[in-house]
């Protein structure tokens, strides 16, 4: 009987290992940005706020940022790249507390699955350098039906008149 319940428990033991494992290898592969530097060199180049909101997914209050009520032509770019991301004609009056945009440019942002404070929401990074931009949503009121919410930390505005 000892050597059954032995077994037995080596068994369950070995199983549980495996599924451990076999959970470890189902998360999404690490993403690659063409504009890598190291975290000192982060910090050297970003304020203590962006630095917080673009390389640790911080969040700026709402209301506070200084896009928020922008309505500017011209472009919106990654603070940390200078990548272009989003046009001002895409961008609108939300009353979320930050900037709010209907689309993206094409490939400037990439989409990572974010379960963060008991949530399932999309995050959205600069695609040249991975400096997190905010979340996009579901509940734009626009024909995208989208909402990409941005940290005004996150981002310059790059005016027409000055192409």
């Amino acid at each position: 009987m000892f050597n059954k319940l032995y077994l037995f428990g080596i068994l369950f033991f070995s199983l549980t290992l495996l599924n451990c494992q076999t959970s470890t290898n189902n998360k999404e592969p690490k993403i690659t940005f063409k504009v890598s530097k190291k975290d000192k060199d982060w910090k050297e180049e970003l304020s203590p706020e962006e630095y917080q909101i673009l390389r640790n997914k911080g969040t700026e209050r709402p209301n506070t940022g200084i896009y928020n009520m922008h309505f500017e032509e011209g472009v919106y770019a990654c603070k940390g790249c200078g990548q272009a991301l989003f046009k001002s004609n895409n961008k609108f009056m939300s009353d979320c507390g930050w900037p709010s945009y209907e689309s993206a440019l094409p490939g400037a942002i990439t989409y990572i699955k974010d379960t963060s404070l008991g949530m399932v929401r999309t995050e959205i990074v600069c695609s040249n350098c991975g400096g997190h931009q905010g979340h996009v949503f579901d509940d734009g009121p626009t024909s995208t039906g989208k909402r990409y919410c941005v940290n005004s930390a996150s981002i310059n505005f790059i005016n027409n008149k000055n192409e």
